[in-house]
């Protein structure tokens, strides 16, 4: 359900910045803010009243950030995000209805999952791009690794969120399960209080440094290899 052109970009982007805005004015100011400190990707999670008018505002405003939408949870959301514009949307969880609200909408969707069942469920619904969560409370890479073992012949791509920071973020990219982590790291709640847009950048420079790390390294790799 992914276009190709957009798996690229996700994964160039490689992590994505998971934003909860309760401020309407908030949300081009931060969006550049992360632009600013290379990260070009964002989850804006539907858990406020103003998350559909802030996903329009950036789409509008900062049309080179990959704005998707979050905490997804029923059909009706899944077309007044796709009419916000919204380039992905993810859920906690898999729900076949929402799975389905998605296709009809040809919005491109991740669904979360975090047991074998719910693997088997997404991948028979047509998901082949999905959202690990909560990783790191579940089990982590390790785990992640033993679940997806199974179906790996499948081409199946992940997304870990939940736990994940500059600290663990760098395993995680390293891994071919792999296709881009995401993280709310570097938006603390105590910047977005203050409007501190410099704190930000910060943060997501270093996010922004870790994952040009990483992917240097295996083009690299790639590189000595042949």
């Amino acid at each position: 359900m992914f276009p190709a052109a957009l798996l690229q970009r996700l994964y160039d982007a490689g992590f994505v910045a998971v934003l909860t805005i309760e401020n309407l004015a908030d949300a081009v100011p931060l969006a550049e803010a992360l632009m600013d400190g290379g990260v070009h990707a964002m989850e804006l999670t539907l858990r406020t009243p103003v998350a559909v008018q802030a996903l329009e505002a950036i789409r509008d405003q900062v049309p080179e950030m990959i704005a998707g939408a979050g905490t997804v949870l029923t059909p009706d959301q899944i077309r007044q995000v796709r009419a916000a514009g919204a380039e992905f949307a993810v859920a906690p969880g898999m729900n076949p209805r929402v799975v389905a609200a998605a296709a009809e909408a040809s919005l491109p969707f991740a669904p979360g999952i975090c047991t074998p069942s719910e693997l088997e469920l997404a991948y028979e619904q047509g998901c082949q791009t999905l959202k690990f969560f909560p990783a790191e409370p579940i089990g982590g890479l390790h785990y992640l690794k033993s679940i997806a073992a199974p179906l790996r012949h499948l081409g199946i791509r992940f997304i870990p969120l939940g736990g994940i920071d500059a600290e663990n973020m760098e395993a995680y990219l390293r891994h071919p399960l792999v296709h881009a982590v995401g993280g709310s790291w570097v938006t603390p709640p105590s910047c977005l209080a203050e409007q501190d847009w410099k704190s930000i950048s910060r943060l997501a420079a270093r996010a922004s440094t870790i994952v040009q790390r990483v992917r240097n390294d295996l083009r690299d790799h790639v590189e000595a290899n042949r």
